[in-house]
């Protein structure tokens, strides 16, 4: 049985290489720090949100999950720039919100 949900992911982010199924470049509007995406997971299916950063600006991310049909489980995982899947935050034992300082400029990538 497949398993299907529909995620918000929020992120923001304020100053102080395995291929995704679907990707899309997170940019912010002018003045914002942060912005809101909504998509539909079905399956072993993810999601590839790219956003480019600065090395100590601190990443907000929250994972709202509205519909399921009760089967499986649906989280995120930050992947740092240049990582070939290993994630420095594990939404399946961190939990659907996440707030971080990143290490490093280069583009993060949040996989739902």
């Amino acid at each position: 049985m497949l398993k299907q949900a529909l995620a918000a992911l929020f992120m923001a982010v304020v100053a102080v290489p395995a291929l995704a199924q679907r990707k899309a470049e997170v940019k912010f509007q002018p003045g914002n720090f942060g912005t809101m995406v909504n998509g539909t997971i079905t399956g072993d299916e993810y999601f590839d949100y790219v956003l480019g950063a600065k090395g100590a600006q601190e990443l907000f991310a929250e994972l709202q999950v509205s519909d399921t049909n009760g089967n499986g489980v649906i989280y995120f995982n930050i992947l740092p720039p240049g990582s070939d899947g290993v994630a420095i935050y594990n939404g399946s034992i961190d939990g659907n919100t996440a707030r971080i300082t990143l290490p490093e400029d280069g583009d993060y990538t949040i996989r739902v």
